[in-house]
C-alpha cells in the first residue's frame, strides 16, 4: 500500500470515526425509580434529572443521606443502561459491516 493510499485509508477512517460518535451520540436511555429520572446519552452524559416532589419526602423526613442514595442508584441505572444500549448498537453495527475498516473489516 502506498502512502497515498495509506494517507486516503486514515481519512476514511477519521470520517467513519465520526460517523459512529454521531450515532453514540444519539442514543438516549431512561432510568427510573423511586420518583427520580434520569435520562442518560450514549456518550456517558446525563442529558437530564427530573425529580417528582414525592422524591423529596426524604429529605422532608431529616434522611437526606436516603434521598442521595436513591438519585446516586438512578444515575448509575441510568449510565449502565446507556452503556449497554451503546455496546448493542455498537455490535449491530459491526455485524453490519458498517464499521468499515475501523473495527477490522
Amino acid at each position: 500500500m502506498g502512502m497515498m493510499d495509506q494517507i486516503k485509508e486514515a481519512m476514511r477512517m477519521r470520517s467513519e470515526a465520526k460517523r459512529i460518535e454521531a450515532e453514540i451520540k444519539k442514543i438516549s436511555v431512561e432510568y427510573s425509580n423511586g420518583g427520580i429520572t434520569v435520562v442518560a446519552k450514549g456518550d456517558m452524559t446525563i442529558e437530564r434529572i427530573t425529580i417528582a416532589p414525592e422524591a423529596y419526602d426524604e429529605v422532608k423526613r431529616d434522611k437526606p443521606a436516603r434521598f442521595e442514595t436513591m438519585l446516586f442508584n438512578v444515575v448509575n441505572g441510568a449510565l449502565k443502561r446507556a452503556r449497554e444500549t451503546t455496546q448493542q448498537e455498537m455490535a449491530k453495527l459491526m455485524q453490519s459491516g458498517g464499521g468499515g475498516g475501523l473495527f477490522g473489516k
